[in-house]
């Protein structure tokens, strides 16, 4: 390589998963970053190729490369995250991952994230909020997550930004998990947070129900619902998860996915769809044209409202961006040119 072509290639900026924790956080800029991308994927100008998925069954793994494009943001992300639910059996964290930096108008690679998987932990907590502040009541109150892991932490956190969370409930399979998540957020935020056994009972009691499984069977029943609450599907991301059943869209009075072409084949709408419960062909408004302003939100106070997030390429591209401006404006990470 020439020494002109040398100096023409801009420093590649490395950021490690504690440089990244030291300048973003699960907080209202972090969910007003996911709520814009939402609402730039409804314009319709966004490039968002489908996701590229490979499952891994002998390890009960997955891997998942996500990508978009977004006029007017100066970088496009590529995310590659692997999630291997067996992991916590052997002390491993189920999630990790990076995601690399490109700059839009030239291609040329100018971050290198290496997040271990926490940009997506944040950008998938952001979108349960951005789903809560545009679909469940103003005045909800109380919450039950399903599922003790990290995101299920974090989807009480990131509840708590927008809605007057005073009480919550914590159900998992493995009871300890349960309880000791309860016992933290309960310190944490300040507020009533207590496990249960009886997902029936916890689910029923809630305004706001968040389900955070990799669950293949369903965790939340149709029967458990009741008028005027909120769910937000946000485990089921590949086609032989599910974790609500089916029989909910019928209780439902609005059903907003993320992105419809990939809910039918990877969301929650996959299994109503396969059931009968759903057409094939209905089509839905996403949580983009809500946020937009092009579709409508919750439609009265007693209504049932079910939000379906997959995850989608266009927050990986806003929560990267959004981390390096960060991390630029901290000055943190280390520089290499090519």
């Amino acid at each position: 390589m020439s020494r002109n072509r040398r100096h023409e290639m801009a420093a590649i900026k490395i950021l490690t998963e504690n440089e990244l924790r030291s300048v973003v956080a699960l907080d209202l800029d972090a969910v007003g970053c996911v709520e814009k991308a939402f609402a730039e994927l409804a314009t319709g100008e966004v490039i968002m190729p489908p996701i590229l998925s490979m499952a891994i069954k002998p390890f009960n793994g997955e891997v998942d490369v996500k990508t978009a494009f977004v006029p007017g943001n100066d970088h496009f992300a590529i995310k590659i995250s692997p999630g291997f639910f067996d992991n916590p059996k052997i002390g491993l964290p189920s999630t990790s991952g990076l995601m690399v930096l490109f700059a839009a108008r030239t291609g040329v690679l100018e971050a290198l994230l290496l997040d271990n998987g926490f940009l997506t932990d944040v950008r998938t907590a952001a979108a349960g909020a951005v789903a809560a502040r545009c679909l469940s009541r103003t005045d909800s109150s109380s919450a039950c997550i399903l599922g003790a892991g990290s995101q299920g932490k974090l989807q009480l956190k990131a509840l708590c930004l927008v809605r007057p969370i005073t009480n919550a409930t914590i159900w998992a399979r493995d009871p300890d998990k349960a309880s000791a998540a309860a016992a933290l957020l309960s310190k944490e935020l300040g507020i009533k947070v207590v496990a249960s056994n009886d997902p029936a009972t916890a689910v029923a009691a809630a305004d706001i129900v968040v389900t955070t499984t990799p669950s293949a069977h369903p965790i939340l029943q149709a029967d458990w619902l009741r008028a005027g609450q909120h769910i937000t599907a946000m485990g089921s991301d590949q086609d032989h998860k599910n974790e609500l059943d089916p029989a909910c869209f019928d209780e439902a009075d609005l059903y907003v996915p993320d992105r419809l072409s990939q809910t039918r084949f990877l969301g929650e709408l996959r299994t109503a769809i396969a059931t009968g419960v759903v057409d094939a062909d209905t089509d839905f408004a996403e949580l983009g044209d809500v946020i937009a302003g092009s579709a409508k939100g919750r439609p009265f106070n007693d209504a049932i409202t079910i939000a379906d997030l997959t995850g989608t390429g266009v927050q990986d591209t806003a929560i990267a961006s959004f981390a390096l401006k960060k991390a630029h404006l901290a000055n943190a990470g280390t520089d290499f040119s090519n």
